[in-house]
């Protein structure tokens, strides 16, 4: 044990300590900043050597054994390394957001709070039909200009209404608990959301996904060059090996050596569907 503690040494990164507290907008009205770290590159070689012994030593090395963990899934030495965000989302992101859960999470309370009038109105660019092949997705064609404007108006207008009557309620001395219970989702929330980088890392490779919904795609791609900060040679091994690779079934490797020599894959319907996305597109970024 004395071993352990003497090289387990307290890890300092410059990049990250260039942008602790720096506020990186997303949405409208959101954002994302790194409150704390622990550990970064250095946290996760030496983690590892206690079980591998002294090991190497230099970055090229260091980031060979780095990409050798991941890789193999050696997952351990990479929850070692920790990550405390602030994070300003709507409440309908912080729905899908709080699905992981493997994060310590503390969120204002509507209960103690007087709720900001603060909403969530969609840029231009992301007002879309439904997609017809998609049922939780959106259309790539673009509406009508007119019909665009007309959507973020009805938005606003819906949003101020039901902030009036909030306010109203708040007036009168209304619990707080009652007066907040028919906000929208589109409301600003906050949380202090803290988690380890072998958990991020699942994170966000679920959410940088092109299936993802576009505006959790948009905090998770701050954070991933947040992450590129505290560990680059991390965050290089897994945009490499998890976030940008592609997994195959025991299946799709049958069809994948069939196509190699030149004959049918043998799938059909929604397995060929989706094994010829693979190949295509890979993972959708």
């Amino acid at each position: 044990m004395t071993y352990i503690l003497a090289h387990m040494a307290h890890c300092i990164v410059p990049s990250a300590e260039e942008i602790l507290d720096k506020e990186y907008p997303v949405l409208d009205k959101g954002f994302v900043r790194l409150v704390d770290y622990m550990g970064g590159d250095s946290r996760i070689v030496q983690s590892a050597r206690v079980s591998y012994g002294e090991g190497t030593k230099t970055v090229r090395e260091d980031g060979a054994l780095i990409d050798y963990l991941l890789r193999n899934e050696h997952t351990s030495p990479f929850e070692q390394v920790v990550l405390t965000f602030h994070i300003k989302l709507p409440i309908f992101v912080a729905r899908q957001w709080i699905r992981h859960r493997t994060a310590r999470v503390n969120e204002i309370s509507g209960r103690y709070s007087v709720m900001k009038d603060e909403c969530y109105i969609p840029a231009e660019t992301d007002v879309a039909f439904q997609s017809t092949d998609n049922k939780q997705g959106r259309a790539t064609e673009a509406p009508p200009a007119a019909l665009v404007q007309e959507v973020r108006t009805t938005l606003e207008n819906q949003q101020k209404f039901v902030f009036d009557g909030y306010r109203d309620l708040i007036s009168q001395n209304i619990a707080k608990e009652l007066a907040r219970i028919n906000l929208p989702l589109s409301t600003f929330t906050e949380w202090y959301w803290q988690i380890d980088l072998h958990n991020l890392f699942h994170f966000l490779r679920l959410r940088c996904d092109g299936h993802a919904q576009k505006e959790i795609r948009d905090y998770a791609f701050v954070m991933l060059d947040i992450c590129k900060r505290v560990a680059p040679l991390a965050t290089e091994s897994f945009e490499r090996h998890q976030m940008n690779g592609v997994h195959f079934s025991q299946a799709e490797l049958t069809a994948l050596r069939a196509l190699l020599q030149g004959k049918e894959t043998g799938l059909a319907g929604k397995d060929l569907e989706r094994f010829n996305e693979k190949l295509t597109n890979g993972r959708q970024i």
